[in-house]
């Protein structure tokens, strides 16, 4: 039978500690509002004692989401660290204390040069303060996966008895394995039960070897009622489990893992995104779940099974994560059955026999030029091919530009190409980029809103080839521009022109070719 597992998201805690992803307390509360509308069970918000403006952004936190979700932030061993977090999670409709302190023998000879016994007996006395405090404590066995079963289970035992009411089991440098770290669980899950049933068993994974998320979910299935992940897996180091990993491998894999959360998955890709914006820290294009690159096909294998069915090569929906739906990117790998969908969408007819493969031909030497082929793209190869280009659909290309980048009236001049006929502006922005998409957004015409802008280096050295991907809104649709070039400027202005062309070929599609 399926079981809930609780989820704890500590992005603005053990998250946040990642070097140069510091956040302020506004960009604090916009996450937490986000982890609200994900519905995670619980926020843990920071490390109040570490710093004034840590505790006070814990307490806006609680004030902003604690009415509906649980609240907690870490505190070590010790009375003022305990004090702390009661005095900024207090108001918390469900406050709960955690509390952290090391089990491996590393860390009791060298970081604690105390013997066993001696913190043991810490963490007990400081479990026992948490109880006068609040009802609710979680107790963190830091480096579980490199301590001694025994001297392990006895603290757990110890701390237990003395009233925390969850245990959680870190393997905190990323050193264990699946097969063992879910057999640690799975004794441990055994004797705890037989304990007190009543407590709840955690997990929390780092990623040094490349298996927190793997380790998070051997742990599931061996009886973890609750995982400790972050957004984009981000953290220090190698960082933490990846949130939307864990709870998209329990969706589709919820028969196996007899697991599922109340997470809503829809939400995955906007809250990825913010905290990528936030942070200033991008995700991998190949990403599990929320890259760029995972729900988009270029392979003509994979493209012609999937425009077959999408069974053959998708284990999960794009809008399960908030994700538009499957991108077919055309390369010189697509085959003949993805160039002729492309075709077709567009409300073209691509021919048959000599025709179509002479099109195809000229698709396949243009993309070998240009590496990646737009829309726009393929509706001048078949208008051409058709002999349809003075058409009354015209696209924009860009034909010269200039900007000027300081720090009062950074400017952008733009001459752009639509048919035979030559456009030309100027625009001041609050930057280089807002003035090139100013001058162009008045120059086409289109009330067009941009909403995802990023910039990505494909190469190295002098020259390095930028590709930028961003998304814009027009008439309540959702369309996405691609470009790449040497200069990201040009690459900027051509990603922009190839989403006002999406929108334009959309605009006309159903039309007769």
């Amino acid at each position: 039978m399926s079981r809930k597992i609780i989820v704890l998201d500590t992005t603005l805690r053990d998250g946040e500690q990642v070097p140069g992803a510091k956040l302020n307390v506004y960009q604090k509360l916009e996450i937490a509002k986000q982890l609200k509308r994900l519905n995670v069970d619980i926020i843990e918000a920071g490390f109040p004692a570490s710093s004034e403006g840590d505790f006070r952004a814990v307490q806006e936190i609680v004030r902003s989401v604690g009415d509906t979700v649980s609240i907690t932030a870490l505190a070590r061993a010790v009375k003022k660290d305990i004090d702390a977090v009661h005095e900024s999670i207090k108001l918390a409709q469900n406050p709960l204390i955690h509390i952290v302190l090391g089990t491996s023998n590393i860390h009791v000879e060298k970081k604690f040069n105390r013997s066993k016994d001696a913190v043991l007996e810490m963490g007990v006395e400081a479990v026992k303060y948490a109880k006068t405090l609040l009802p609710n404590v979680q107790y963190s066995t830091e480096d579980a996966s490199r301590s001694d079963f025994e001297y392990l289970w006895s603290t757990i035992e110890a701390v237990v008895k003395a009233g925390a009411t969850m245990i959680n089991v870190p393997d905190t440098v990323g050193f264990a394995v699946p097969e063992e770290y879910g057999e640690l669980i799975r004794k441990l899950n055994e004797r705890l039960k037989n304990l007190d049933d009543r407590v709840i068993l955690s997990v929390h994974c780092h990623n040094d070897l490349g298996m927190a998320t793997a380790n998070t979910l051997s742990a599931v299935r061996n009886g973890a009622d609750k995982v400790e992940v972050t957004i984009n897996g981000l953290g220090e180091r190698a960082g933490n489990t990846s949130l939307e990993e864990v709870v998209m491998a329990l969706k589709v894999r919820e028969s196996f893992y007899g697991g599922y959360t109340d997470i809503r998955t829809q939400e995955l890709l906007k809250s990825s995104r913010l905290v990528s914006h936030l942070t200033g820290l991008d995700v991998q294009v190949n990403k599990a779940i929320t890259g760029e690159n995972a729900f988009a096909h270029s392979s003509g294998i994979h493209q012609d099974g999937l425009l077959k069915d999408k069974n053959v090569y998708e284990i999960m929906s794009p809008e399960d994560v908030g994700a538009d739906s499957m991108e077919m990117i055309l390369t010189a790998r697509s085959g003949r059955h993805a160039f002729r969908n492309a075709v077709e969408k567009m409300g073209f007819e691509t021919g048959e026999g000599e025709v179509f493969e002479a099109l195809f031909a000229k698709f396949l030497a243009l993309a070998d030029a240009k590496k990646e082929v737009y829309d726009h793209d393929v509706f001048y190869l078949v208008a051409d091919q058709n002999d349809i280009g003075s058409g009354e659909t015209q696209l924009y290309a860009l034909d010269s530009f200039q900007v000027v980048s300081n720090d009062t009236f950074p400017t952008a001049s733009v001459q752009l190409k639509k048919g035979a006929e030559i456009i030309k502006g100027s625009a001041v922005g609050d930057g280089p980029i807002d003035a090139l998409y100013g001058v162009i957004k008045s120059l086409v015409g289109l009330d067009v809103e941009l909403n995802d802008y990023k910039i990505s280096s494909l190469s190295r050295g002098k020259e390095a080839i930028g590709r930028v991907n961003l998304r814009v809104s027009c008439g309540g649709k959702t369309y996405t521009g691609r470009a790449m070039d040497t200069d990201i400027v040009k690459a900027s202005a051509n990603a922009f022109l190839n989403a006002i062309n999406a929108i334009l070929l959309d605009n006309v599609k159903d039309e007769p070719s």
